[in-house]
């Protein structure tokens, strides 16, 4: 089992949640978050001042799914989240030790 994390820009959203729901994806948690890369942010300007934005609004995917999925899952996302601009975000694989559905008692593959 594997945890896919993807922090995306916030507008691309709806397209990878129908991307992962095409490719059966049956669950994921999404979370808004702030953050920066080698953009390192940029410069506003309200009422006339201006002013540095460091942190820039993100949203995060977290999907678990079985081992055999990453790359159908990861290719999902890239397609769906990209723009070509800098910023479209990063994606990021970590193992799952155990996994526990907690209304059944399911554990591991069958809790996914």
């Amino acid at each position: 089992m594997k945890l896919v994390i993807a922090v995306i820009k916030p507008f691309k959203l709806d397209e990878v949640h129908q991307a992962l729901t095409r490719i059966g994806v049956s669950g994921m948690t999404v979370t808004e978050v702030k953050g920066y890369g080698r953009q390192k942010g940029h410069t506003e300007i309200y009422r006339g001042a201006e002013y540095a934005v460091s942190f820039l609004p993100k949203v995060r995917i977290d999907v678990a799914v079985p081992s055999e999925q990453v790359e159908t899952v990861i290719e999902a996302i890239s397609a769906a989240a990209r723009t070509g601009q800098i910023g479209d975000g990063k994606i990021f694989v970590t193992d799952i030790q155990r996994a526990v559905r907690i209304r059944t008692g399911e554990a591991d593959a069958e809790a996914l």
